[in-house]
């Protein structure tokens, strides 16, 4: 159950929203758009064929409403305060971060631009709707996962189980303790179909390597004496940029004959839906 949102302003400023707190002279009354949004479907018609052919598809941006009653003690503050109090965090065009806080589980945050601010300033009753429209649609945990394992010429799979609700991209770490040739990340997911991402290039012992699959962030670098190298030439053009399904998960990642070689991913969990 929800608990409590939070509005983060991007100067580090904090307003607490309790849905089942009036002290601070706010009432939560409705919070629209916390479901999975709409899925856009693109598809096909062919000559002679009954029906469509899927295409393609993506998730549309979410859009936030939070509507807000007022309760002022008349003493230290009035409706008006709290209003203009509200036009310090929730200005329209203005950058926030929402944070959800769940019944017995972690937060999760959302950022977002306000697009609107509107009250009826002569209502009995003033109330206030606020609209964010949040162009990533996801909700993400603030808790980052580590999983290790160790790079070989045998089949040997690392398995863990991926708790958030859509798929998310990761950091992959390798450090390399010997001279090699290339590597190759295999994954499974929980519908046993296999993904490969191949890397070409001669390492040298002492070089990091860090695969970064997330979207929009990536890219391919390498440390080597202090000094990190954007080594995207090396990731073959048939290879695939990896994800994590939700469920159970598999990696494996393979070298050439020789001592094992350490790896690691570093995940933050994304939720379609509260």
């Amino acid at each position: 159950m929800l608990t409590m949102v939070e509005v983060r302003t991007v100067s580090g400023q904090t307003l607490p929203l309790p849905l089942q707190d009036v002290t601070g002279g706010y009432v939560v009354r409705e919070i629209d758009g916390l479901d999975p949004v709409k899925a856009s479907i693109v598809s096909s018609r062919l000559a002679q064929v009954d029906g469509t052919v899927y295409q393609a598809s993506r998730r549309d941006s979410r859009n936030i409403i939070i509507r807000l009653g007022f309760e002022p003690d008349y003493v230290n503050t009035t409706i008006r305060d709290l209003r203009q109090n509200l036009y310090r965090y929730l200005m329209p065009k203005s950058e926030v971060i929402l944070r959800f806080y769940l019944e017995g589980e972690a937060f999760v945050d959302i950022s977002g631009r306000v697009e609107s601010f509107e009250t009826n300033l002569f209502a009995k009753d003033p109330q206030v709707d606020i609209s964010v429209i949040c162009f990533d649609p996801d909700f993400y945990s603030l808790d980052t996962t580590l999983v290790t394992g160790q790079a070989s010429s045998v089949i040997e799979w690392t398995e863990f189980e991926y708790e958030g609700g859509v798929e998310t991209g990761f950091e992959f770490e390798i450090t390399v303790n010997r001279s090699l040739s290339g590597f190759s990340i295999y994954h499974e997911g929980s519908g046993n179909q296999q993904r490969r991402f191949e890397f070409d290039g001669a390492l040298l012992s002492g070089d990091v390597v860090t695969i970064d699959s997330r979207t929009g962030k990536k890219g391919a670098t390498r440390l080597r004496g202090g000094t990190a190298t954007s080594v995207l030439y090396g990731v073959t053009p048939a290879s695939n940029w990896l994800e994590l399904y939700p469920g159970p998960n598999s990696l494996r990642v393979q070298v050439q004959a020789g001592t094992p070689v350490p790896w690691k991913i570093n995940y933050v969990a994304k939720y379609g839906g509260l």
